[in-house]
């Protein structure tokens, strides 16, 4: 059979200039898609403009502070989705394929130091962990792209597709600056830190986590002041042991030592309240036995849920 001079030739575009296509597309952020993709950013630029040169037209318009996809960037999206698309089914449908159970985590946990999980995992040799935003690996979830997600708290408006599991509840610190007064006590009530800002994220990255912590701020003497979280968060711990506000932080990222900075536990009403529920999400429709076994191996690790 003849095959067409133009599909052999080397001008064609890439797997992995799509792929970071795709990554740049979904973030708009050349750091946070060099992340995504385990490499670092000046490789991801060459293969994006790579890409351009070989489709003759730019897909991204960037500027100091921001990226934007062009109308050739958009059009590309949803092409670029379903050739990836096509070559992961076929790979997956290649006959003796055993596929690696495409897991994602939240990044907003330190899985390495989430016990029993993180024995679990780096006991599992057939699993691919990309580290997203809540929001984003659910996402991912229903289009597919991933098998399971470990999320910070359920997804909203999915209870008919995704089943979630309960695995454990991540504690949350305080990170604030050595210098305030509350840091001297053993555990700190928000309260005692009125005055001082909160560095705080978008609702869009965590609903559900967002919406839990503002039913208790509600009900703190005095509103908090809130200030934009920094993304990178040695940036973050930096402005904190400045002085310039606190955070609050899952227990298992609370491993970075900075001068000036310090962590504490909450009082015991704010943590029985500001914590983070950790979930294992599938596909209500999946039930191939990889992905129940991994879900039972997960279960059996699990405490008992608190709810």
């Amino acid at each position: 059979m003849a095959t067409a001079t133009h599909l052999i030739s080397n001008h064609l575009p890439s797997v992995k200039q799509l792929q970071c296509f795709l990554a740049v597309a979904h973030e708009l952020n050349f750091r946070r898609a060099a992340d995504r993709l385990n490499m670092t950013q000046p490789p991801l630029t060459r293969q994006i403009k790579n890409l351009e040169a070989q489709l003759h037209q730019p897909l991204f318009s960037r500027s100091t502070h921001e990226v934007s996809l062009t109308d050739a960037g958009r059009a590309l999206v949803a092409r670029a989705e379903a050739i990836l698309e096509a070559l992961n089914a076929l790979a997956a449908d290649a006959p003796g394929c055993q596929r690696r159970l495409r897991i994602g985590l939240t990044r907003t946990l330190n899985f390495d130091h989430v016990q029993p999980v993180s024995a679990l995992l780096e006991t599992s040799d057939d699993i691919e962990s990309p580290e997203l935003t809540s929001a984003q690996l659910l996402q991912c979830l229903r289009q597919n792209t991933l098998d399971m997600v470990l999320t910070g708290e359920k997804g909203a408006g999915d209870a008919d597709n995704i089943d979630y599991r309960w695995l454990c509840r991540e504690p949350l610190r305080v990170a604030l600056p050595v210098a305030h007064p509350a840091s001297q006590n053993a555990s700190i009530s928000l309260n005692a830190l009125s005055g001082l800002p909160l560095f705080w994220f978008a609702r869009s990255a965590n609903p559900a986590f967002y919406d839990k912590c503002e039913r208790r701020f509600v009900k703190l003497n005095s509103p908090l002041k809130k200030l934009r979280e920094p993304e990178d968060s040695l940036t973050l711990l930096t402005h904190i042991a400045r002085g310039k506000g606190f955070a609050l932080m899952p227990q298992s990222k609370c491993t970075f030592a900075l001068e000036g900075l310090c962590y504490r536990p909450l009082a015991d009403e704010e943590a029985e309240q500001l914590n983070i529920d950790v979930f294992a999400a599938t596909r209500r429709d999946d039930q191939r036995p990889a992905v129940l076994q991994m879900l039972d191996k997960l279960s059996a690790t699990a405490s008992p849920s608190p709810s």
